[in-house]
């Protein structure tokens, strides 16, 4: 039973090791670029189980069980290392508390272990934290982030490779068609077949599935990262998301502080110097002792679903999707790996599945992850 998987970030080399270590195969990995080129080469690493719905916190929870072994569930040498650092999500609102405790409790009912915390409570968890106008927040002792999070997706590709993943890398797939019991792929040097075809190229699984007749309501939506100097000292463990004030910060491994303006919007051109401007603003507010620049600026894209919930599902016998992530393809990339590779295994599918299922947005059963960062 041969196996195609086109995209090579971190949910389609998940899942092509996931086949593998079931010892289904061969499996080939196409990408027109390389590995981690797209969107997997460009992200924070972060890995967190506060979400608002419950399958989210369910795949999410999976999956960071398995990052917590990462090595021993890879059998291989990670260079990355998992920081359960926190994530703490600040509410100055009565209504965006409500919100976060509605999403705490649902997050229990799943497994996660978090709380939510008062305004002192947060001081103690993130010294040097202004809380003037924090009414208080939800916060996760075990979520965390990768210092090296390409090394994680490099990770996923050796060990893929070390069970004998082919890769075909630099080879651009310009259709996919059914051909017989399998389907062909057309590139720009031949064409290939497999007896089934796994399409998680993110926003580039648009044009492969539309001419098939599987419309995947997914849109491009770019974000930006600002990144301080390195800082002398330690100003911020947790993650920390001022939810009212609209951005995110973590100080990394290496000092540096890593902002992003969840409000940001425009042309970078345009807005650079705004965004940057606010987040400093922001950050001399929320932060006091932490007098930083935003000297760099990364940008990354995220493709967004209308419930901003990925689509990983069987469209056609041999045919599957894994793209849509909404910005958490890293955070929940073994449970992606794991219900591809059950399901051409024939396994049952987990409780989440009907949530990342192509048919529910025909079906109006769509349920929206509001927390998105």
């Amino acid at each position: 039973m041969s196996v195609t998987v086109i995209g090579a970030g971190v949910s389609g080399l998940s899942i092509a090791f996931h086949l593998l270590e079931r010892k289904l195969g061969p499996v080939t990995v196409v990408d027109r670029a390389g590995i981690a080129a797209g969107a997997s080469g460009i992200q924070p690493g972060g890995v967190r189980q506060q979400w608002s719905t419950r399958p989210s916190c369910l795949m999410a929870r999976e999956s960071h069980g398995y990052y917590a072994d990462l090595a021993g569930r890879l059998g291989s040498p990670v260079r990355a290392r998992f920081d359960p650092c926190g994530y703490l999500f600040a509410a100055d609102s009565e209504e965006t508390l409500g919100r976060l405790a509605a999403n705490v409790s649902v997050q229990h009912d799943a497994g996660v272990p978090s709380r939510l915390v008062s305004a002192a409570e947060a001081a103690a968890l993130v010294p040097g934290l202004r809380t003037e106008g924090i009414l208080g927040a939800a916060h996760c002792s075990e979520d965390g982030y990768f210092d090296r999070p390409r090394d994680v997706v490099e990770a996923f590709a050796t060990a893929a490779r070390d069970r004998g993943a082919r890769f075909e890398l630099a080879s651009e797939v310009t259709a996919v068609a059914r051909d017989g019991s399998g389907w062909r792929l057309e590139t720009r040097t031949g064409s290939t077949m497999s007896d089934h075809l796994v399409v998680a190229a993110a926003n580039g699984s648009i044009p492969l599935l539309a001419p098939l007749g599987f419309e995947l309501p997914i849109t491009s939506e770019t974000r930006y990262l600002f990144l301080s100097e390195p800082l002398p000292t330690r100003v911020l463990d947790p993650l920390v998301i001022a939810v009212d004030r609209g951005i995110a910060v973590k100080q990394l491994a290496d000092g540096r502080l890593l902002a992003s303006d969840l409000q940001a919007t425009g042309s970078p051109t345009d807005g650079q110097a705004r965004w940057r401007a606010r987040i400093a603003e922001q950050l001399a507010w929320l932060l006091p002792e932490a007098d930083v620049s935003l000297p760099t600026m990364m940008c990354g894209v995220y493709d967004m679903t209308p419930d901003a919930q990925p689509i990983v599902d069987m469209l056609a016998e041999g045919l599957w999707v894994a793209a849509g992530f909404s910005g958490h393809g890293f955070m929940i990339a073994p449970s992606t790996g794991r219900v591809v590779a059950g399901g051409i295994a024939g396994d049952e599918p987990p409780e989440w599945h009907t949530a990342v299922g192509w048919k529910r947005f025909a079906a109006g059963e769509r349920e929206l992850e509001s927390q998105v960062i």
